[in-house]
């Protein structure tokens, strides 16, 4: 199928970042190939974009290499992106916590697996805290893009360039094993052209792109203050447009919850699995229903906390031994019951699974104070 039409095509959920990324107009990838990702590095090596577009794909000695040659294009406000997988994104951190600190722009695709440590090489979601939290040091965040298809995984690289410019935070797609690895069908952008050198001086008077240098201007970016009051004052900044990232940018759905009694909360592959279940539970005669966080962070608090006492019960399901869930419990502020059901180590759940977990849950909240906290 000629991809140039703007056709539906098969693809791998890597396949559809890398071929995404060409058509956005993204200016560069720096990456280091990792299972389950490499995919990505693959595809761009294929379909040889710098032949076509100018954009530089270049694999680099390690991910360390990767993330500080993301920094350096975000400085000149280049638009590129890195991806790896859960140790490798790991190893990232110390200059994902420089670009924050940096307010520079960059896309960071993480295609979680089983861990800690090498771990597996199997799918896992055991993530949400690198990715949501941060690895690095200090008060920063990273705003956190939660894909559940092969169809979002491509609609996010263009959802991560026009954030990221916007807010000048660094934005992390965070996906998984099953949906880096699986094949749907997809409909890819159309081409977008990318911004010429003129147009990025227009658009990032920050960048140092060396064009001020025509008028003695010069544009530095550094992470290091030795005077505690700018750093101080630096902090505040940031966290000021954080808030101002909250209150504007924050992307949920629901599945079948108009009339809800329980709630499922999951993202990422669970929510597919969740939406399984709750088609099962409700032939069962249950009314439950599901909620998916688009955004990890900012994440739904508000949403959740306004709706909360409503709901019966809440049983969250991710592929991990229970991160989403504090996030959700800290949300809800024991209004209501919740509960989690988990598989790590590279298993998946099933939605028979899940449907268990839920009648179990559902039991348990019956003789449970409200609000009471168990894994």
């Amino acid at each position: 199928m000629d991809e140039k039409k703007n056709d539906y095509v098969l693809l791998k959920g890597n396949e559809a970042i890398a071929k995404a990324a060409i058509r956005y107009g993204y200016d560069g990838f720096f990456g280091y190939p990792i299972t389950p990702q490499s995919e990505v590095l693959e595809t761009l090596a294929v379909d040889k974009p710098w032949e076509t577009t100018g954009m530089v794909v270049l694999q680099a000695e390690s991910e360390l290499a990767s993330i500080n040659m993301l920094y350096g294009a975000g400085c000149t406000g280049k638009l590129a992106f890195t991806s790896s997988s859960s140790p490798g994104i790991a190893l990232m951190q110390e200059g994902i916590s420089y670009m924050a600190a940096c307010e520079l722009p960059g896309v960071i695709v993480s295609v979680g697996r089983g861990g800690p440590g090498l771990g597996t090489i199997q799918p896992g979601q055991a993530d949400y805290n690198q990715a949501v939290y941060g690895g690095g040091n200090g008060d920063y965040n990273l705003i956190v893009l939660a894909p559940n298809s092969v169809q979002e995984m491509c609609d996010c690289m263009g959802k991560a360039k026009e954030l990221t410019f916007k807010w000048r935070v660094p934005v992390v797609v965070l996906s998984d094993g099953v949906i880096g690895q699986m094949m749907e069908k997809v409909l890819l952008p159309e081409y977008t052209p990318r911004r010429t050198d003129e147009e990025i001086h227009q658009q990032c008077p920050w960048a140092t792109n060396g064009i001020g240098l025509k008028n003695r201007h010069y544009n530095v970016h550094s992470s290091l203050e030795f005077d505690p009051l700018v750093m101080e004052e630096r902090n505040h900044k940031m966290t000021e447009k954080y808030a101002r990232i909250e209150a504007e940018e924050v992307d949920y759905e629901y599945y079948m919850a108009d009339d809800a009694e329980w709630l499922i909360v999951a993202y990422g592959i669970s929510s597919r699995v969740g939406m399984k279940a709750v088609d099962i539970l409700r032939k069962k005669g249950i009314n439950a229903g599901m909620f998916r966080p688009k955004t990890l962070w900012p994440f739904p608090n508000r949403v959740l906390f306004d709706t909360a006492s409503k709901y019966k019960g809440i049983l969250c399901v991710e592929q991990s031994e229970g991160q989403l869930v504090k996030d959700v419990r800290i949300a809800v502020e024991g209004q209501t019951y919740v509960s989690h059901y988990g598989r790590s180590g590279g298993m998946i759940a099933s939605p028979v699974e899940v449907y268990h977990a839920f009648k179990k849950m559902m039991e348990e909240s019956v003789n449970s104070k409200k609000g009471y906290w168990i894994k």
